[in-house]
């Protein structure tokens, strides 16, 4: 699945995910973010709180978004993929100017989501400029290639990434989350080994990788994004390996960034923040 295409004369919108756990009360940096994205005070953010299973979760969430300055937040409930045909469902979706999807499970997003009139009105309105974000399971999803699970530990192993179809806005990006908090460097490396075309993405928590048009990714949060760039990628054993054995790749380059760092995703090129070039 390739990202929608985007019209003469227009501009892709932002994608934003976002590592989970993100800060709530007090410093909310990230959803702040998404929020002026969106439009602020005129923003219409509908909210899909599919991959978590608590009844509350899009609830909360509205009360969030209007308390940051959100003129208009909207839970839609999605709990089938009859729901994702449903035309007052979709009706809404072409009104919003931003969607934020929840954490939770992302298989729960790919198996009811993925692939409905909902998820292609998505793809076609981020493609459109409207800016979609996902925090945990959500940040997860919205690349083409979604990790659906695997091991923790600093080591890719062989048959230590499942992997499964995403949303499909980018296939530059292969995202996890909860980075370092959950010790997800080896599943991150073990889904590169397969192909090494896509940038792989470790998102700590409260941090987000805001991807523009332009995709330049820039940094927003308290923590860091790992970037893991294998486009010099000498060699990988993972065709050689039996289940379970650790995976040796040569080539490898590591980039951990915090908040106001950027990454382009063309050139593969990292820069500090405003911050870090003004203590050097």
């Amino acid at each position: 699945m390739t990202p929608a295409p985007v019209s003469d004369g227009a501009a892709r919108g932002a994608i934003i995910p976002i590592g989970g756990a993100e800060e709530k009360i007090g410093d909310t940096t990230v959803l702040r973010r998404f929020v002026a994205l969106a439009g602020g005070e005129k923003a219409r953010i509908a909210i899909i709180p599919t991959a978590s299973q608590l009844d509350d979760t899009g609830e909360r969430y509205e009360a969030l978004f209007r308390e940051l300055g959100a003129g208009r937040a909207r839970a839609l409930e999605i709990d089938s993929r009859d729901d994702g045909e449903r035309a007052a469902l979709l009706e809404k979706m072409e009104k919003a100017t931003g969607v934020f999807l929840t954490g939770g499970n992302q298989l729960r997003l790919a198996t009811i989501l993925g692939g409905t009139q909902v998820a292609q009105a998505i793809r076609r309105r981020n493609a459109a400029g409207m800016p979609v974000a996902g925090t945990s399971a959500g940040a997860a999803f919205l690349s083409q290639h979604m990790i659906a699970g695997g091991d923790e530990g600093g080591i890719p192993t062989a048959g230590g990434v499942t992997l499964a179809p995403g949303l499909g806005l980018t296939n530059r990006v292969i995202i996890d989350q909860h980075f370092r908090q959950r010790g997800r460097l080896g599943r991150l490396l073990s889904a590169l080994s397969y192909n090494p075309f896509g940038i792989g993405l470790g998102l700590d928590e409260d941090t987000a990788a805001v991807i523009g048009p332009d995709n330049l990714l820039e940094v927003v949060g308290s923590g860091a994004v790992t970037i893991i760039d294998p486009s010099e990628l000498e060699h990988s054993s993972m065709a050689d390996a039996e289940r379970s054995d650790p995976v040796c790749m040569i080539g490898l380059r590591l980039h951990v960034l915090t908040s106001g760092a950027t990454f382009d995703l063309e050139r593969r090129k990292a820069a500090p923040g405003p911050a870090t070039l003004a203590r050097d």
